[in-house]
């Protein structure tokens, strides 16, 4: 076994006094709030959003569906689970039957109020129409509804696209974290 370590970084952003601006979306996108029957559809989303990503190898739960059901199950089971930050981007036009998932993002609250943003993630084909930004945005303004005022995440360093969108919101960089990830030695 070796070791590789990722460095990622630890953002935040103060939401004390801060105008959240409302969404927009595209045509045929809208939000989806969390509901337990969902559970499988949020899976989807971020199986979807993460699969072939570098995140895959910092999280490998992230690389198969059924690893993304139980981490959103772990998400969901947290004493602090905010479902008022938690959502499901789906896009349905009016020649399909039943939505698509697009992309999703969670919400967790500590017990000492501090919001953590979990898994941001957009399908790549849905990539840069500015859904990365309304699902963070939505989240953001569902903990303020929720009295949050500090929101914090991790981010992979390497992840730059994710970066220029977390700062433009008004995130910023905290500190450095590695996050230690055992790999198979190849013969």
């Amino acid at each position: 076994m070796d070791l590789v370590y990722y460095k990622r970084f630890r953002m935040e952003i103060d939401l004390t006094g801060r105008s959240i601006p409302p969404c927009r979306l595209p045509d045929s996108f809208f939000f989806l709030p969390w509901k337990d029957a969902l559970l499988d559809a949020f899976a989807r989303a971020k199986f979807l959003s993460f699969r072939n990503e570098m995140d895959t190898n910092v999280f490998p739960c992230l690389a198969d569906f059924d690893g993304c059901k139980r981490l959103m199950k772990a998400i969901v089971d947290k004493p602090g689970f905010l479902p008022e930050a938690t959502w499901l981007l789906v896009r349905q036009t009016r020649n399909q039957t039943a939505p698509e998932c697009c992309g999703t993002i969670q919400g967790v609250r500590d017990p000492y109020g501090i919001g953590s943003i979990q898994n941001l993630g957009v399908v790549r084909r849905h990539r840069r129409l500015g859904l990365g930004s309304s699902l963070l945005l939505q989240s953001l303004a569902g903990f303020s509804r929720a009295g949050v005022r500090r929101v914090v995440l991790e981010v992979t360093a390497d992840n730059e696209q994710a970066l220029r969108l977390y700062r433009r919101v008004g995130f910023c960089t905290v500190k450095s974290v590695y996050k230690t990830v055992e790999t198979v030695r190849q013969a």
